[in-house]
């Protein structure tokens, strides 16, 4: 089966949360948009900016899981989407342990926290429900514990010995 390119995984994340808005009002694609973008500058590779896009269709039952499992994506696109995804009643430690055991996870919400806690975001909400998001996103960044990404400039070398075993292993090495 053809994967979906990344145009037709944008076009399909926008026309999934199509009059679907956040928290301030915003157009959702918005912030898709925006996790993807991140997941980009951050070094993602295309599956990970396809999870990106993604990242919330199941959890906002804009797409299906059985959707997904059908969807022509990668294994490993997949695979980061349900990491992604919050189950009911899930405790947030049990949400973090699977996005840090998920080759791949981690950067993609890496990039959606960011986004969530842009103060140029939050400054649109409520004084309550700001301070509730602020703490509700420090505490999934706790959990997931520093960034293990190595600081700008580093060499490709450094970059692998910083992260995850799983991701270490599912890349190629090169050589100089």
């Amino acid at each position: 089966m053809t994967q979906l390119t990344p145009a037709e995984v944008e076009a399909l994340a926008r026309t999934a949360h199509q009059g679907q808005t956040d928290k301030a009002g915003r157009p959702y694609a918005e912030h898709l948009a925006a996790v993807a973008e991140g997941v980009r500058a951050r070094g993602g590779d295309p599956e990970q900016i396809a999870a990106a896009w993604l990242h919330d269709a199941v959890e906002d039952d804009a797409l299906s899981e059985e959707w997904l499992a059908d969807a022509a994506l990668s294994p490993r696109t997949k695979a980061i989407v349900r990491a992604l995804t919050r189950r009911p009643g899930e405790p947030p430690e049990a949400y973090a342990r699977r996005v840090l055991t998920t080759p791949g996870a981690r950067l993609v919400k890496e990039a959606d926290l960011a986004h969530n806690a842009d103060p140029r975001r939050l400054a649109a909400l409520d004084a309550p429900t700001r301070a509730r998001l602020t703490a509700k996103y420090a505490r999934m960044r706790a959990l997931l514990g520093p960034d293990p990404r190595p600081e700008a400039g580093a060499t490709p070398e450094a970059e692998r010995e910083t992260e995850p075993e799983a991701e270490r292993a599912e890349r190629p090495v090169t050589k100089r």
